[in-house]
């Protein structure tokens, strides 16, 4: 994050700042708390030093003109002290909203302080609804709240990722970026929040954000944690909906081309699975910090494999160790007719009747809320 807040410009004062001051009269700025602050000479001393301090030092140039503020203007005030004094609060107006302004990132990104953060937020966005600054760096955060269990940051994360994502969909954009790269890692983390903050109670949605989040040049690309939660919103959501309706309409029934059409659809799924959880697995790795995440990953890559693979294991390792150099398989698109191969038979199932039962021994990845990745000053990482 810059440290100096970017010079603050108002306009129509140019003629007015170059009022003459007395050099003659002039004491040196140090001189002044030794004598009364708010004497004729003095005053002239304090707005030459906030002239001096304006472009180069402002948090100098702020200390000085409240200074200057801090005088009675008296009631026989010249016209010239009049513009002098409306200037420094315009100035001293717009100097503390820019310092609000660059205050939120410093807590997001550096300090980490999110409820200090969201409630800044919430007064920058009552004074300026569509800030897209504001509402990037509050939505690109907005998975860390998760944790912390306050609702209302919940809310405002999603509530400024979902317009943030909105305005650039719309085409506004921002003149600085930082400390994110640039809109492809704004995207990437907004859709990354949206995802992560509603994979529970939307899994179906949450899984097109994912997916999204995945295809930038962002460390959400490279993070296991990412594809847990694919694999777990592909098992949560779609997964679970076409089980249900299978066991509904067809469990128990003789084989149709209705129920192998809706098995077909089902099996694309799990495969979309599979392909998620085998990345997840991959990407830990040997990570010590990811290895309670790896073991449940893991498990449902194995139990989701041998649905797919007549009970066995055979090739998974193969799979797990090449997966990284295919991309990452868009959802599918249902089947409207059977495919040229018949679907493959889910485990348990018998005579002409198909089981989509979960396979048993652990609760899906959503459930065990591994550790998200983090943003960085500099770049967003895990």
């Amino acid at each position: 994050m810059k440290k100096t807040i970017k010079l603050i410009t108002l306009a129509a004062t140019a003629a007015m700042l170059c009022l003459p001051v007395a050099a003659k009269s002039l004491v040196s700025y140090s001189e002044i708390s030794l004598q009364d602050q708010c004497s004729p000479e003095n005053k002239e001393a304090l707005y030459a030093a906030f002239l001096e301090a304006r472009k180069t030092d402002q948090p100098k140039a702020y200390d000085t003109a409240k200074k200057y503020l801090a005088c009675p203007a008296g009631s026989d005030v010249t016209e010239a002290t009049q513009k002098i004094i409306d200037y420094l609060k315009k100035w001293s107006t717009a100097y503390e909203e820019g310092s609000r302004k660059s205050k939120l990132p410093q807590l997001l990104y550096n300090e980490h302080k999110y409820p200090e953060a969201y409630a800044l937020g919430r007064e920058l966005l009552t004074a300026e609804p569509e800030n897209l600054k504001v509402l990037i760096d509050l939505g690109a955060n907005g998975y860390l709240v998760a944790g912390l269990n306050q609702p209302q940051l919940n809310t405002d994360a999603l509530n400024a990722a979902k317009k943030a994502m909105a305005l650039l969909d719309a085409g506004k954009t921002v003149d600085d970026w930082s400390p994110l790269s640039g809109k492809d890692e704004a995207l990437a983390y907004l859709n990354y929040t949206l995802g992560f903050l509603t994979v529970q109670s939307d899994p179906s949605a949450a899984l097109k954000n994912l997916i999204k989040a995945a295809q930038f040049e962002t460390p959400l690309k490279k993070a296991a944690q990412t594809y847990g939660y694919i694999g777990g919103s592909y098992e949560e959501g779609p997964y679970a909906k076409l089980s249900a309706e299978y066991t509904s309409k067809f469990k128990g029934q003789d084989e149709t081309p209705e129920s192998k059409l809706l098995l077909a659809n089902i099996n694309q799924i799990v495969d979309r699975m599979i392909d998620a959880y085998a990345r997840a697995v991959s990407l830990a790795g040997t990570d010590p910090k990811l290895a309670t995440q790896k073991a449940a990953w893991n498990e449902r890559l194995t139990e989701w494999y041998k649905f797919r693979h007549n009970k066995t294991t055979d090739g998974m390792n193969e799979m797990v160790a090449s997966i990284l150099s295919k991309p990452l398989p868009p959802e599918p698109t249902p089947l409207t007719s059977l495919p040229a191969e018949p679907a493959a038979t889910p485990i348990g199932n018998s005579g002409n009747t198909a089981s989509t039962t979960t396979p048993t021994g652990s609760q899906p990845a959503t459930t065990t809320k591994p550790a998200a990745p983090k943003p960085t000053p500099d770049k967003p990482k895990n």
